[in-house]
């Protein structure tokens, strides 16, 4: 699966079971406009509809900017009608980075602020090249984070770091973001997409149908009761245990060589 179309691209390893997604506007330093946000939506669905992915990178074009957050050269322009159309369309764009049902890596180069850290916050993993900065800055501009920052970041570190760190609007270098847990791994600049990616390879080498069920059953029990979670947990163990996939991964440990997973 490749797409070549313009701001948001889809590239993917030569079995399909690695995808990224390439933010690819770089004149804005991928600044999310309305075509953008719309653009980005698309490509997720699109990669969330493929069985064939087992995990996601999403990254940038170019080293200067992962993304610096809503394009506000846009948005001076917009009337309060405007702001208001522009809303679900950026939610949606969100929602589909949050939502991908295989594990995503976020690649960051650069700088990765407001709703740009936000899209990386929505991935599950954070791989940041050591000069990157990260930070969401937004009630400097006069709103708040609103693509899921004050509660992918609060989950993320905890009330009172997540606080300090929206209250203030301040940028994090690298290497303060991952002492306080912001991002999960600081790599030399210039190389977090090659971290990035291999992480994803090791991941998708694992069952497919294992990885989706894992990522279901951390995401939908996080925010409830430890017996609800459990439950959950066992609603998706049993999605698993009745697969082709734990069938194939029993014979293959049995008999000492590489699954090859039906994914089904």
């Amino acid at each position: 699966m490749t797409d070549t179309g313009t701001l948001v691209r889809i590239e993917a390893d030569g079995e399909g079971h690695v995808v990224e997604i390439v933010l690819d506007r770089p004149e804005a330093l991928n600044a999310v406009s309305t075509a953008m946000a719309t653009a980005l939506a698309d490509a997720t669905a699109r990669v969330a509809a493929d069985p064939n992915v087992r995990c996601v990178v999403l990254r940038s074009s170019q080293e200067r900017a992962f993304c610096v957050g809503a394009d506000l050269k846009e948005r001076n322009a917009f009337s309060d009608a405007d702001l208001v159309r522009q809303r679900p369309v950026a939610r949606e764009a969100y929602r589909g980075v949050l939502n991908l049902p295989v594990p995503a890596i976020a690649a960051v180069e650069g700088y990765a602020l407001g709703g740009g850290y936000e899209l990386a916050l929505s991935c599950d993993l954070i791989v940041a090249g050591e000069s990157a900065t990260v930070g969401l800055p937004e009630v400097s501009v006069g709103v708040i984070p609103g693509g899921g920052g004050t509660q992918l970041l609060t989950r993320r570190v905890g009330w009172s770091r997540a606080a300090s760190l929206v209250f203030t609007a301040r940028r994090l270098p690298a290497p303060e973001a991952l002492a306080l847990g912001c991002v999960d791994e600081v790599v030399p600049a210039g190389t977090a997409r090659d971290r990035a990616l291999e992480l994803a390879r090791q991941i998708a080498a694992n069952s497919p149908v294992g990885l989706r069920q894992a990522k279901r059953a951390m995401r939908l029990g996080a925010d409830v009761d430890l017996a609800t979670g459990l439950e959950v947990e066992d609603a998706c163990w049993r999605a698993t245990a009745f697969s082709g996939d734990r069938a194939e991964g029993v014979a293959a440990f049995a008999e000492r060589r590489p699954p090859r997973w039906p994914g089904r």
